[in-house]
């Protein structure tokens, strides 16, 4: 039986399903908003098997220049039900050619890489993308055990440093709404002795906005000035980092070693059973990352599916447009 593809449009209805589904929570309604509000537009489907729901797909969508029409873009979707994955995808990519257009329909799951739905993707379609969005090598902490386990699976060197930042003269907890401009003006200042790239004020301020609790903010405060923070995406199964600074007081004082615990405590509290670090490099940010835990993951990465005679064409231009957009950028920057 074909499965069928219905809009939803009622905020509370789509968030329930996806958190009934397990899913991620950039597949929630606020995080949908947020990029409808930047530059995107925004489909929101369930797929249905009669009445029976077996999966679900906030779909993203950018504009491109003629012919291309539209990319579709799945940030850590769909959700399906085990075992199912292909009809769904079959069925989210039917969907997105009638109704968009699009020249092809891009995935980045929240699936394990070494799953069957992922080893048969190439079968039905899919190829690997040439460029990707979230970082596939991760790690995911299994919030379900005792924080014994969780402390035992750490490095000695990370369990000093919980330890002794916690016995710093500072102050661990949840940021507010009104202390926003606090953490912005960390995270410039780490992102210029860095040397990455961050959006415009108003991106951050729509994110605690639309996911409002599903986006909790943990800082590292010196009497009433925030020396590091810790930003979160939560669904009601996923904890996802979105973003973190530090100032150099902060990093004297690793603070990041207590804030990251709290925020691992904190999503626990809640019940949830997965906790995403947002992506691992060969770099000293990660170096830090890996003493959290005795393993890392890997998911599916990025798949697309074309969707026009373009898309060999479009996924040809991609890469190279996005090299050329780097390069002007780091030379604005300069």
């Amino acid at each position: 039986m074909t499965l069928s593809v219905v809009p939803c449009l009622v905020r509370d209805e789509w968030d329930a399903v996806v958190n009934s589904q397990q899913g991620h929570p950039m597949q929630l309604w606020g995080w949908g908003e947020t990029k409808a509000a930047h530059n995107w537009s925004v489909d929101r489907v369930l797929v249905k098997d009669g009445q029976m729901l077996v999966g679900s797909a906030q779909i993203l969508l950018r504009s491109l220049p003629v012919p291309f029409r539209s990319l579709a873009y799945l940030a850590r979707g769909p959700q399906a039900e085990p075992g199912r994955e292909h009809e769904v995808l079959d069925a989210v990519g039917r969907y997105v050619k009638a109704t968009h257009k699009s020249v092809a329909l891009s995935i980045e799951p929240d699936w394990d890489a070494d799953t069957v739905a992922v080893a048969t993707l190439p079968a039905t379609g899919w190829t690997p993308s040439p460029t990707s969005i979230l970082i596939p090598r991760t790690l995911i902490l299994d919030l379900t055990r005792t924080e014994e386990q969780l402390l035992a699976a750490m490095s000695k060197k990370t369990r000093q440093y919980i330890r002794k930042s916690s016995r710093e003269a500072l102050v661990y907890r949840a940021v507010t709404a009104a202390e926003l401009p606090l953490c912005m003006a960390v995270y410039k200042e780490t992102a210029q002795r860095a040397e990455f790239g961050i959006h415009e004020d108003a991106y951050y301020s729509d994110i605690l906005a639309n996911l409002a609790q599903g986006s909790p903010i943990y800082g590292a405060f010196d009497g009433e000035k925030l020396v590091a923070f810790l930003w979160l995406a939560s669904s009601e199964s996923t904890a996802f980092e979105l973003y973190g600074g530090m100032s150099e007081e902060g990093s004297v004082l690793r603070a990041n070693f207590s804030l990251k615990w709290l925020a691992i405590q904190e999503m626990k509290a809640r019940g949830i059973r997965r906790y995403d670090f947002n992506g691992l490099l060969n770099d000293g940010v990660s170096k830090f990352k890996f003493g959290f835990a005795d393993h890392e993951n890997m998911l599916a990465g990025t798949w697309d599916l074309g969707l026009s005679p373009l898309y060999p064409v479009f996924a040809k231009a991609l890469p190279v447009a996005r090299r050329s957009l780097k390069k002007v950028r780091g030379l604005l920057k300069r």
